[in-house]
């Protein structure tokens, strides 16, 4: 008896001199390594001490935020949050979108970049999901902890490991020390999933591909006395001959063996069901199948673990941690990988007003993350680096961070291809190029052309932005537009409108536009230039008969205000759009009469008027499948008649709530000056197909009608109304909607059935 106790108190002695030494080893597995979350809570619930910790892939994601401070409730809360969500999908919200710096739109399905020194080679992707969101939201959750552990992993709150692949020498590499989310961002970079980052120049992608589960670099580098793992994962099955993913799955990630190489060990391993890499849909299962998983096995494990760890300890040693992390404030900027005059483009962008420099960091004053965040985003938004990488460096001696970008810039033309598809005679080919310089201002040039029976256009423009935190644009275009309303209805039956109606405008405008708030923009500017209209006033003309022509030499300053957070060029069932003009147009109208005409010889006449235009659009917060929107409109101006009834509808405001009317002349919704409201109703099938039963009503403030000479006559004010119905069904497919609707206009013509593939969008008119 006396030898035993001996024996158990140098036993005692020995394991307070030197403690046991607890890792917890974390498995890849995507979606379901979720379960790990399950498994250190049953852990710490349980008094386990985690002295160590490793993972790799969604293991990696789990161990690091337990390494930095995060504890397995604040983990699940993040797993199952709606940003999460979007981080792992590549959503990135509309808040994030810049309206000052989107173009005009137009009706583009595909968009091509070439090298700007080969124009046959262009650039494949190397990612489906983008990292944008997801990048910066590693450097929220992780870059206090790197700055409080030195940037030594072994300094954290537990000594953490993770593994990347290094597919360039074709092994695993071990990160230990740098940025922690970098590490982790490179360890779950899933191949072709999520673009791969380069550490120390190293090409880097997830470490499934070598070692997804890393007990072995446990104990290379900790030699602890127990090992606890966590699989989520097994070996994945063997490929598909229809799956893609499975095919690519077997040739990129390596067999795992589940190896604890310790004594002391235990493989904890929840049941989980087989699911996509990002599904993590079953977040809240998975989590308790690892909790449930890892107190049954809390006895085997107690077999080897003497030294417990109450919660309050776990929480203690946490809350040291997370005080000791410093806020996160930036006072500088710096940009990798680009040249001088394009870095010092993103430093205003980012820093709002550049203070200082040193070789190639901007200074500033204090920011705050989200500050820094917003506009980082306004950045990227504008599509001009070819690749980027945010990351933040804390400088001990000013106690602030260091915002810094790893850009590449390639130059690159754009080629644009999209147009419409349709069942009437409005069929369009769209084809754009565009171009950029980029250095200290953003100089860019663009070409665009649209080929049809109904709508021809070439618009040529140059355009100098000038970044800050109060950017500004110049832009310069000229444009030529044609229009021909020859047969372009879709009616069902015969339509007495006439059948000859071309317009032919051709002008230049310079403006100068500013952002005014994250999701608004205000643009000044001025046009001129000449419209032509040529028309017959009868359905009856012959081949022998001469049209009217009407001329107009104007010019025309404007002041345009503009909100938008519409989810879609068109069809859209989310967010708002306001847009508010007041335009003043001066002009020399020349008519010459045609064969057609009851008047008769030339006719010149000056005009000088204003036009006011107010429309407004809003989608309310939806339900799972219904959610319905408004429209709102009002448009005015104090022209007087142009020679005769049918050139003024030409400049008279036109309601066009359908797309299908911007495409066809209805003199009945071109009267002097409207108020309109309009419902729209969206019943969502699925998250692409939108049924939609919309109505409008329109309100003439004068309504125009010809007399006996053709010359158009005003009516009092609001004499009558005039309503617009249509039933849509509408496909967003990854080129743009197909789209079908039944449309009845108030015109005396019947129903018009409307098919289209594309955008019904057109160059910016002068009016």
């Amino acid at each position: 008896m006396k030898k035993w106790g001996f024996l158990f108190l140098f036993y005692i002695i020995l394991n307070a001199a030197w403690p046991q030494k607890v890792a917890v080893v974390l498995s890849g597995g995507g979606a379901k390594g979720v379960a790990h979350i399950g498994v250190l809570r049953a852990l710490e619930e349980n008094g386990i001490p985690i002295d160590y910790i490793a993972g790799t892939s969604m293991g990696a994601i789990i161990g690091g935020l337990y390494a930095a401070g995060y504890s397995p409730d604040q983990m699940q809360q993040l797993i199952n949050s709606e940003e999460f969500t979007k981080w792992v999908s590549g959503t990135l919200d509309l808040q994030y979108t810049y309206f000052f710096r989107h173009s005009q739109p137009d009706p583009s399905w595909l968009s091509f970049r070439f090298k700007y020194d080969s124009i046959l080679q262009t650039q494949l992707p190397t990612n489906i999901v983008s990292p944008v969101r997801m990048d910066f939201a590693f450097l929220e959750l992780f870059s206090e902890a790197s700055a409080v552990s030195g940037y030594d992993f072994n300094k954290l709150m537990v000594p953490f490991r993770c593994v990347a692949s290094d597919i360039r020498h074709n092994k695993p590499y071990i990160m230990k020390q740098g940025d922690v989310g970098s590490a982790i961002r490179a360890s779950m970079t899933y191949p072709f999933y999520f673009k791969p980052i380069r550490i120390d120049g190293r090409l880097l992608f997830d470490g499934g591909m070598y070692n997804n589960f890393p007990s072995d670099v446990v104990m290379d580098d900790f030699a602890p006395d127990i090992i606890i793992g966590s699989k989520a994962v097994g070996n994945y099955s063997p490929p598909n001959e229809d799956d893609v993913v499975s095919q690519l799955t077997s040739m990129l990630m390596g067999e795992t063996k589940f190896n604890l190489y310790c004594d002391a060990s235990v493989l904890i391993e929840p049941g989980l069901k087989d699911v996509n890499v990002i599904d993590f849909s079953n977040t809240e299962a998975f989590i308790d199948s690892g909790y449930v998983a890892a107190l049954r096995q809390i006895p085997h494990i107690r077999q080897f673990v003497v030294a417990k760890v109450t919660q309050a300890m776990h929480d203690s040693i946490r809350s040291v941690f997370n005080d000791r992390k410093p806020g996160l404030k930036v006072n500088s900027v710096e940009v990798r990988g680009l040249q001088q005059g394009q870095a010092l483009y993103v430093a205003n962008a980012i820093l709002g007003q550049v203070r200082g420099r040193r070789s190639n960091t901007y200074y500033s004053q204090d920011l705050n993350l989200d500050q820094v965040k917003t506009e980082y985003f306004k950045v990227v938004g504008e599509n001009r680096l070819k690749s980027f990488y945010p990351s933040m460096y804390f400088d001990t001696i000013s106690q602030r961070f260091k915002f810094i970008i790893d850009a590449q810039y390639e130059k690159s033309l754009q080629a644009d291809f999209g147009g419409s598809l349709s069942s009437g005679a409005t069929n369009e080919i769209f084809l754009q190029l565009q171009y950029s310089l980029w250095r200290k201002v953003v100089t860019s040039a663009k070409f665009n052309g649209y080929f049809g029976r109904f709508y021809n256009s070439a618009l040529l423009g140059g355009k100098v932005e000038v970044p800050g935190r109060k950017p500004k644009y110049i832009e310069a275009t000229y444009t030529f537009n044609q229009l021909n309303y020859f047969r372009t209805k879709s009616f069902f039956f015969i339509d007495d409108t006439p059948l000859f109606l071309y317009e032919n405008n051709t002008h230049f405008r310079v403006d100068m536009g500013f952002p005014v708030t994250y999701k608004g923009k205000i643009e000044a500017g001025l046009t001129w230039g000449t419209n032509r209209s040529d028309y017959f006033q009868t359905n009856t003309a012959t081949q022998e008969d001469r049209a009217d022509r009407t001329r107009f030499n104007f010019y025309s300053p404007y002041v345009e205000i503009e909100f938008n957070t519409l989810n879609r060029k068109q069809f859209s069932n989310q967010g708002h759009r306001m847009f508010t003009s007041v335009q003043f147009v001066s002009g020399l109208e020349r008519h010459q009469a045609g064969s057609t005409s009851l008047l008769s010889g030339d006719y010149t006449k000056y005009h000088n008027y204003f036009v006011f235009k107010m429309k407004y659009d809003r989608y309310f917060r939806p339900g799972k499948i219904y959610r319905p929107g408004i429209n709102f409109e009002i448009q005015a101006n104090s022209l007087e008649s142009f020679r005769n009834y049918t050139s003024t509808t030409l400049y008279m405001p036109n309601y066009t709530p359908v797309y299908e009317m911007s495409t066809i002349y209805q003199s009945v919704f071109r009267p002097a000056g409207y108020t309109a409201l309009g419902m729209r109703n969206i019943f969502t099938v699925s998250k692409n197909v939108d049924f939609r039963l919309e109505g409008f009503l329109m309100a003439p403030i004068r309504e125009l009608s010809s007399n006996a000479l053709q010359q158009a006559v005003s009516s009092k004010l609001f004499p009558s109304l005039h309503y617009v119905l249509s039933a849509s069904f509408m496909y967003s497919t990854p080129i743009g909607p197909l789209s079908s609707s039944l449309n009845y206009y108030d015109d005396g013509t019947p129903i018009s059935f409307f098919i289209n593939i594309g955008f019904v969008i057109f160059n910016r008119s002068a009016f």
